[in-house]
């Protein structure tokens, strides 16, 4: 059908599917800042709007229903995550219909058996979480281990908590700087607990980069409601994701490296540049076995040396990777043996020692 404007030229009917609105508008319509449309299309795939020439996004009218939709079920608790992937009568469907039931019906998704144990620094971040878990309709069971108002107070009630070994300890900070990780670390290490994360409001490149190289989730807190509790909800299913047994404090007595590691591993017998020309050396012979063990050799030497370096989020993080390089370099002398032998059945001169 033809419509008519005031001049008689004859008005060309709009599409649902003609891609006519750019990003802004869309976000205005939903009520949403422009940078989580962003996240949600570049992260999620939620929605896949058009390129005009001039290079902006342009979206149809049912990208526009669609945004406004997964904006509503969002608000109501559910993730984006788990709506993404559905179409839009499924999406109509959550909205008509019981939200936590219908959404059931669609996914996969599951409760968790145990509730997250939970210490938050920064009693407006507590307040505002807690109205989002109460939205989200039990899809997240959260137990409040504690509520503090700084990292040192959180440190200090841990001396005299009943219980330890918590799954996440969340701090709002209100900014970061390049030292803010001994206090947030000391926090972490009283209170046993297995992941740390940040809501902080302003931080310098330097304060971001010092946090999480050692593993700290960090979130630049916004008005964004949906966004903070996809964040959050993120982080709760991860650290439910493994079993309680499986997150106790590590305990390096209770492995064993069955008597082949010492205290404190020698150093290596071979440099790696050794390695690597005894390596191209023996793949001369028939038998390439030597060259498979200078090439294992590198590797588990470089493992050990990794194991060194890595970054400690927390004691039982230290002890974990202690661990790691005492099996490495006890595996290393083995292999380093079983180098000689083979050369000399080859009759290959070994690789220079240090």
């Amino acid at each position: 059908m033809t419509r008519h404007n005031p001049e008689g030229a004859p008005t060309p009917q709009v599409s649902p599917q003609t891609p006519t609105f750019r990003s802004g508008a869309v976000a205005r319509a939903a009520g949403m800042p422009v940078a989580t449309l962003r996240i949600w299309e570049q992260r999620y795939r939620a929605v896949q709007p058009g390129a005009a020439t001039s290079g902006h996004r342009l979206y149809t009218a049912a990208d526009v229903e669609r945004v406004i939709l997964l904006r509503r079920l969002t608000e109501q608790g559910h993730a984006i995550s788990l709506l993404a992937p559905l179409d839009l009568p499924q999406l109509r469907a959550i909205e008509r219909a019981h939200p936590e039931a219908t959404l059931n019906d669609f996914t996969q998704a599951s409760s968790p058996s145990q509730a997250l144990k939970l210490v938050v620094v920064g009693p407006a971040l507590a307040n505002r979480l807690k109205r989002l878990i109460d939205r989200q309709r039990g899809r997240l069971s959260v137990r409040w281990v504690g509520v503090f108002d700084s990292l040192a107070d959180a440190a200090l009630a841990a001396s005299s908590a009943s219980e330890l070994g918590v799954d996440l300890l969340l701090w709002q900070s209100a900014g970061l700087q390049p030292d803010a990780g001994h206090q947030l670390r000391l926090a972490q290490e009283a209170w046993q607990a297995s992941a740390t994360a940040v809501v902080y409001r302003y931080s310098s490149a330097a304060g971001r980069a010092a946090l999480s190289s050692t593993g700290v989730a960090l979130l630049q807190e916004s008005a964004d409601e949906g966004l903070l509790s996809e964040w959050f909800m993120g982080l709760g299913r991860k650290a439910m994701a493994p079993t309680r047994q499986s997150r106790e404090v590590f305990d390096p007595k209770q492995l064993s490296t069955q008597g082949v590691a010492e205290p404190e591993a020698s150093a290596p017998r071979f440099t790696d540049e050794a390695l690597s020309e005894f390596a191209a050396l023996s793949s001369t012979v028939a038998c390439e076995c030597p060259s498979h063990l200078a090439q294992l050799l590198l590797q588990i030497s470089s493992f050990e040396t990794y194991s060194g370096d890595c970054a400690n989020r927390s004691v039982a993080d230290a002890q974990l990777h202690a661990y790691l390089q005492q099996v490495a370099g006890a595996a290393r002398k083995l292999f380093e043996t079983a180098l000689e032998k083979v050369a000399q059945a080859e009759g290959l001169p070994l690789p220079v020692k240090p």
